[in-house]
């Protein structure tokens, strides 16, 4: 190797430099470092480091790439691996990461200032819906720190920076109890609001598609149905795409989320019948308007063929919610109804997750079932017969 080289500075200092090969970048082009030191000694040690670190594979090659600049590669990357939409929900969850933080350098940030940026998000993230600049809602930012600890993770895994700082951040136990204790959160329907509702779309055109988000559903495989998914004959339908929303204005039509949403279910009762009647309707439509219908194969369309989005289709619902003076609920919603009312008729772990196009059957029923006091009467009135009697009616 080269011998260190003597610089006199202009004020007369002596320092001492010497280049030192770090490697190739991902487009090979050779990396080399400029080392400059008090002294000769000083220029052989970090030169040594850096020549034992490189055979060690554990170099860090000083960078001056930004956080923001980092999260937008990062974001590439993924797309490899999951949809347009989620590439969306993750850009939007960043931003408030990359206004904040994304002018540093990915080499210079530090757990401290991720601490604080986490606990401004918490204190005044929220930027639509109730007063800007308030408090956003927990879970929120616990799925920012998510996204944000998984592309720092990446970047430790290029060897741009040695630790996540990241990974130790989190959401403050007192933020997490001032969350709980201040946040209104909307319920799913009781079986007494779902049965009002389902009494009172008997009549209405797409009753067939809304019974469908009534069994589990959720709105974009509802508008992801074609006939040819759906055996009438043996009342089977078959769940292998979606029709979701990009921004609330853009239909993309795709696979299911994951391999668990592609499955088939039985159909109950009232939608197969349903299902019949709605699709002799649509062959009547068909016939009344000749040439301008449009056989779009879809189950949920319009009187002229054309399929609905989920926003069409929340849109609809909530008319009917607010004709039957009913309480306003989010269709994806009803979902957690339907798994919780199967839960509680003892539909055995495995299958409430398959119906759901889960592959964890403890993830259902703790995202989706939730236990009220309601819920847990049975187990009192077992206590009464416990406690040495028939439960009585209190005066």
């Amino acid at each position: 190797m080269a011998e260190p080289k003597r610089i006199v500075l202009r004020d007369g200092k002596v320092r001492y430099r010497v280049m030192v090969d770090a490697g190739r970048d991902e487009n090979g082009k050779r990396i080399q470092l400029t080392i400059t030191k008090d002294t000769k000694k000083e220029v052989l040690a970090e030169r040594a480091r850096i020549v034992a670190q490189r055979s060690a594979g554990t170099l860090i090659v000083p960078n001056k790439i930004t956080l923001g600049e980092w999260l937008e590669q990062w974001l590439g990357y993924k797309q490899r691996d999951v949809e347009e939409t989620t590439i969306r929900t993750y850009r939007l969850a960043l931003v408030h990461i990359v206004d904040r933080l994304g002018h540093v350098r990915l080499q210079e940030l530090s757990e401290e200032q991720i601490q604080d940026c986490i606990d401004e998000i918490v204190a005044m993230g929220r930027r639509k819906g109730g007063e800007v600049g308030t408090r956003l809602a927990v879970s929120t930012v616990e799925g920012i720190l998510t996204r944000l600890r998984e592309a720092l993770g990446r970047a430790v895994v290029r060897k741009l920076v040695p630790v996540n700082p990241a990974q130790y951040v989190r959401v403050s136990l007192a933020d997490k109890k001032t969350d709980k204790r201040e946040r209104t959160r909307a319920e799913p329907w009781t079986v007494d609001e779902v049965q009002t509702f389902v009494r009172g779309i008997v009549d209405d055109r797409l009753f067939a598609p809304l019974l469908l988000s009534l069994m589990g559903l959720r709105p974009a495989e509802v508008c992801g149905q074609r006939w040819t998914d759906i055996d009438l004959e043996d009342g089977i339908l078959s769940i292998t795409i979606t029709r979701t929303m990009v921004g609330n204005h853009r239909v993309v039509e795709k696979d299911t989320k994951t391999a668990s949403g592609e499955r088939s279910l039985p159909l109950p009762r009232a939608p197969w019948e349903a299902l019949r009647r709605f699709r002799a309707q649509q062959a009547a439509e068909k016939l009344a308007a000749g040439e301008g219908y449009t056989d779009s194969g879809y189950v949920v369309v319009n009187e002229l063929g054309m399929p609905l989005n989920t926003r069409q289709l929340r849109e609809h619902a909530y008319a009917r919610m607010a004709a039957l003076g009913l309480r306003r609920v989010r269709l994806y919603d009803a979902r957690h109804a339907v798994l919780k009312a199967l839960a509680l008729s003892g539909v055995p772990d495995v299958i409430l997750a398959a119906w759901a196009g889960h592959t964890n059957a403890a993830f259902t029923k703790r995202k989706y079932v939730s236990i009220e006091a309601e819920d847990m009467r049975a187990a009192a009135e077992a206590l009464d017969v416990f406690h040495g009697g028939e439960r009585k009616a209190l005066m």
